[in-house]
């Protein structure tokens, strides 16, 4: 399977971040806490250099905690802050305006020695398509300020926010980067839903997941659909068809519906807390 998708309006996006990380004083990076190296995009980097930085693990409560304390550890080692939340019940979100501070303290303490006093914080939102930039900024700022919805591409503007007297946010469009050299970096990316299903193959997709479920959480999928796991992922779909009752018309099992049903389960946690990657495979 092959994995790309840079629709025109990325291309607006990461020239529209070019333009105004003039304006800013920290990036606030995030990143799925159960893929939180494929889901940095390399762009940022490049643009974002000589800014503070602050790596935010979203949905944390869906990733296995021990692996994102080993993934703050690793972003630290390499000299970023790192906090994880889980921005959809709140989780983490207190903490997020002290870290912001101590984040700028230097850029800070250069203002208050050249006489400019209570300036705010100016902070760009930055991620992948679906990690949830939005519905942070709306737990942040307490109020429904940015859009929010469970699929890629849909902040496609600019939007300052002001939290307080101490803090502005620049929220920005989800971008993900023109090519993916690394195809497993892609298929990761498919799993989370960060790149629009209707362009996937979903049932090699789903098989795939099936793999690595099998290979590195043995028994999550007998015990979920109460099937026998075995050689052949597809013929598994066939089995989770089965169990969940996934029919066309003349009693043929429906393998692309019980794909959507297994892809789903995932992202929303029901299969358990669930990392793809680990810290040391990244050193």
């Amino acid at each position: 399977m092959h994995f790309q998708w840079y629709p025109g309006h990325m291309t607006k996006a990461r020239r529209m971040m070019q333009e105004n990380i003039k304006l800013i004083d920290l990036i606030i990076e995030l990143v799925d806490a159960r893929i939180p190296l494929s889901s940095r995009n390399p762009d940022i980097d490049e643009l974002g250099r000589n800014k503070a930085r602050l790596i935010l693990l979203n949905k944390a409560d869906l990733a296995e905690d021990s692996r994102n304390d080993e993934w703050i550890e690793y972003f630290r080692e390499k000299g970023w802050p790192a906090v994880k939340v889980n921005s959809k019940k709140g989780g983490g979100i207190k903490s997020i305006q002290s870290v912001i501070q101590e984040a700028c303290r230097e850029k800070t303490e250069r203002d208050r020695k050249r006489g400019i006093l209570n300036r705010p914080v100016r902070a760009m939102v930055v991620g992948i398509p679906n990690v949830g930039k939005s519905t942070f900024i709306n737990a942040l700022a307490g109020k429904a300020c940015a859009k929010t919805g469970n699929k890629p591409g849909v902040t496609k503007g600019k939007q300052w926010i002001r939290l307080n007297k101490n803090v502005e946010l620049l929220d920005t469009p989800g971008i993900l980067w023109p090519k993916f050299e690394d195809q497993e970096v892609g298929l990761k990316l498919a799993f989370i839903g960060s790149i629009k299903d209707e362009i996937l193959q979903t049932e090699e997709l789903a098989a795939e997941l099936i793999r690595f479920l099998n290979a590195s959480y043995p028994g999550v999928l007998e015990e979920k659909y109460s099937i026998e796991a075995g050689e052949d992922p597809y013929e598994e779909l066939r089995l989770i068809a089965e169990s969940r009752h996934c029919l066309l018309k003349g009693s043929g099992l429906d393998t692309e519906k019980a794909a959507g049903i297994l892809l789903d389960d995932f992202r929303n946690g029901r299969l358990g807390r669930i990392t793809l990657e680990i810290p040391e495979n990244a050193r």
